[in-house]
């Protein structure tokens, strides 16, 4: 049965967004929101699915709030404002008018809105992964699902474009060039340096390692021993001591 905000049907209102990606991965975020266990743990660490939809609201209605609980200096779960929605959202009808609420789209002032383009496709890209793949998966039992089979060719090539775009921003502390590759198609120098690594991946999984759920993605590092132990070092990576050089074999 379609989801209901304010008794319209969410699904028959204008799309928020000009971009066929965009609006797609809206409603697939939506749908997973929807199958999934409210209460299950994500991929980003002190929240439940609850937390993260509590978020993606908070992120597009009120982003003022969100400063603020990003201020408070609170731990992840306990920011002030995300929980407010969270309270409101315990019970399963609860629930179902938050996902409406985010099914909806950001109100017409929105910066989210705004700046659709720019911003919202890695955002809903990464955190339906967040919940599929989280400790127990989805539905809080099962563990964390395989990457998605149903990514289109348009869809992988605009999240490249904004992976390509950002990661440089991402591995500015890396301590050695980055190149992003993916198999069988484009490559990009994200961070140049005298010495490289070389990350392998489909879009969607460079993406999450990009956005740091590191242990998630299926990324491969190729690149000389002390250089990768080095890279990883440098994002906050760093093996074990005494532990050999984290190197994963190139994903090709």
């Amino acid at each position: 049965m379609p989801v209901r905000a304010r008794g319209r049907d969410v699904w028959h209102r204008r799309p928020v967004s000009t971009s066929p990606e965009i609006i797609a991965e809206r409603a697939a975020l939506t749908a997973t929101l929807l199958e999934a266990n409210p209460q299950a743990p994500t991929l980003c660490v002190g929240w439940r699915v609850v937390d993260l939809l509590a978020h993606l609201v908070l992120r597009e209605h009120r982003p003022d709030l969100m400063v603020r609980d990003g201020l408070s200096g609170a731990e992840p779960g306990g920011e002030p404002h995300l929980q407010r929605l969270v309270a409101d959202a315990l019970d399963a009808d609860g629930y179902a008018d938050l996902v409406a609420r985010f099914a909806a789209g950001p109100p017409r002032l929105s910066p989210m809105r705004a700046l659709d383009a720019q911003v919202n496709l890695l955002e809903y890209v990464i955190h339906q992964e967040d919940i599929r793949r989280g400790p127990r998966g989805a539905d809080g039992e099962s563990g964390p699902a395989e990457p998605r089979d149903d990514v289109s060719p348009a869809l992988s090539v605009a999240v490249w474009k904004q992976v390509a775009g950002t990661a440089g921003l991402r591995f500015r502390g890396a301590g050695c060039g980055v190149v992003l590759v993916v198999p069988g198609g484009p490559r990009k120098v994200v961070r140049r340096g005298r010495e490289s690594v070389a990350l392998h991946g489909d879009p969607i999984e460079l993406a999450l390692y990009s956005a740091g759920r590191r242990r998630a993605a299926e990324v491969g590092i190729q690149g000389r021993p002390d250089v990768v132990d080095r890279f990883l070092r440098g994002i906050g990576e760093a093996p074990e001591p005494g532990a050999r050089p984290a190197s994963r074999p190139a994903a090709v």
